[in-house]
C-alpha cells in the first residue's frame, strides 16, 4: 500500500505501490520470503523504516513537474526503506553497535532491485567505482567498518556504500553470483528473527559456500588497507569543436562508460526481467527522451559561429 498527499501525486500515483511490490519480490529472492501481511509507504519529509511501515521523501514541484534525480531518489528511497523490513526488521542485528550490518546489507539489496527494476538504473551506491574519493582519502580519516557506530565519522561512505561494494564485488568477481547467492540467502534463512553479530554472517558465508573468506573480511571490514596498485596521473585532452553533434558523441561516451556495471551485461546473460519492461506504465519522460539528441536550434548556432570565423581559425 501507500499513502500520499496531493503534493506527490505525480511520482507516488506512478510508482510507489509497485515500487514496494518490487521490493518485496526482489529481496523475498535474494533472502527469504516476506512473511508479513502487508507493506506500506508513506510519503512525508524524511525517510524512516519501521516493521510493515516507512516514510519516504518526493514531492513534485506546484506545476507537476519532478526532476530525473528526485524520480530516482524517491525511487531508491522506497526501496531502501521498504527493504528494512529484511534487514534489522527480519535478520535483526544490532544497529547500536553494528551500523553496516543493517544499513550496508540493506543497501547492498537495494543496488541488486535497483538493477532489477531497470537496467539502465544510476544506482548510487554498490558499483565500486562510485566509493573511490572515499576510499583515497588520507589513511588517517579513514575508518574500518567494523568500527562502533557511535564512533563513525563518515557514516554514509562507511556503513552503508562501503560495505555495499564489498558484498557487490564479492557477489560478482571473487565468488560469483550462483554460489554467493546461495550463501546470502543461507544467512537470511539461519539468521531471520534472530539477533546475528558480524562473526555470524562471516561464518555463515564460509560454511555455507565453503570458500575461505578470512582474506576478505580483514581488508574490507577490519582494516582500511588501500588498493595498492593505482594510476596516479592521467590526463585527456581534447579541443572543443563548438559543434553538439561532435560534443555530445563524446558526451554520451563518457555517460555509457560511467553507468556501465559490470552486472548489467550479466543481468541480460541471465534474462532478468526487469520491471520497466513487464510494466510499461512505469516509463515515463526520463526513460524515452535522448539526453544527447542534437537540437534544430543548438546546429544553427553553431553555423553562425562557424560562419563568423575566418579562413585562418576555421583551418584551426
Amino acid at each position: 500500500m501507500s499513502y500520499y498527499g496531493p503534493e506527490a501525486y505525480p511520482i507516488y500515483s506512478r510508482y510507489s505501490t509497485k515500487v514496494v511490490a518490487h521490493t518485496l519480490k526482489s529481496y523475498s529472492k535474494h533472502t527469504i520470503p516476506y512473511p508479513y501481511p502487508v507493506a506500506i509507504s508513506v510519503e512525508a519529509s524524511n525517510a524512516m523504516e519501521y516493521p510493515m511501515i516507512c516514510f519516504n521523501h518526493g514531492r513534485a514541484e506546484k506545476d507537476g513537474s519532478y526532476t530525473e534525480s528526485l524520480k530516482y531518489g524517491v525511487i531508491s528511497v522506497i526501496m531502501h526503506e521498504v527493504g528494512h523490513n529484511f534487514f534489522p526488521m527480519i535478520v535483526n542485528s544490532d544497529e547500536r553497535q553494528w551500523t553496516w550490518m543493517d544499513e550496508g546489507l540493506n543497501t547492498f539489496c537495494q543496488f541488486m532491485a535497483e538493477q532489477e527494476w531497470d537496467n539502465n538504473y544510476p544506482s548510487q551506491r554498490g558499483p565500486a567505482h562510485k566509493i573511490v574519493d572515499y576510499m583515497k582519502m588520507p589513511k588517517d580519516q579513514l575508518e574500518p567498518i567494523m568500527t562502533n557506530s557511535e564512533n563513525i565519522v563518515n557514516f554514509g561512505p562507511n556503513a552503508y556504500a562501503k560495505p555495499a561494494t564489498a558484498l557487490n564485488i564479492l557477489r560478482e568477481t571473487i565468488m560469483g553470483r550462483q554460489l554467493f547467492d546461495y550463501a546470502f540467502k543461507e544467512y537470511a534463512k539461519r539468521w531471520a528473527f534472530k539477533h546475528p553479530t558480524p562473526a555470524d554472517l562471516f561464518r555463515t558465508m564460509e560454511d555455507a559456500s565453503a570458500v575461505d573468506l578470512d582474506w576478505f573480511w580483514r581488508g574490507w571490514f577490519f582494516g582500511t588497507d588501500p588498493v595498492d596498485i593505482s594510476l596516479n596521473d592521467v590526463r585527456y585532452y581534447r579541443m572543443n569543436s563548438m559543434k553538439q553533434a561532435v560534443e555530445n558523441t563524446e558526451s554520451k561516451k563518457a555517460y555509457d562508460k560511467d553507468n556501465k556495471y559490470l552486472s548489467r551485461e550479466r543481468n541480460k546473460d541471465e534474462g532478468v526481467k526487469f520491471a520497466i519492461e513487464q510494466d510499461t506504465s512505469l516509463l515515463d519522460f526520463y526513460n524515452k527522451f535522448d539526453r544527447f539528441e542534437v537540437s534544430k536550434t543548438a546546429d544553427e548556432q553553431f553555423q553562425n559561429y562557424y560562419n563568423s570565423l575566418g579562413d585562418e581559425e576555421k583551418n584551426l
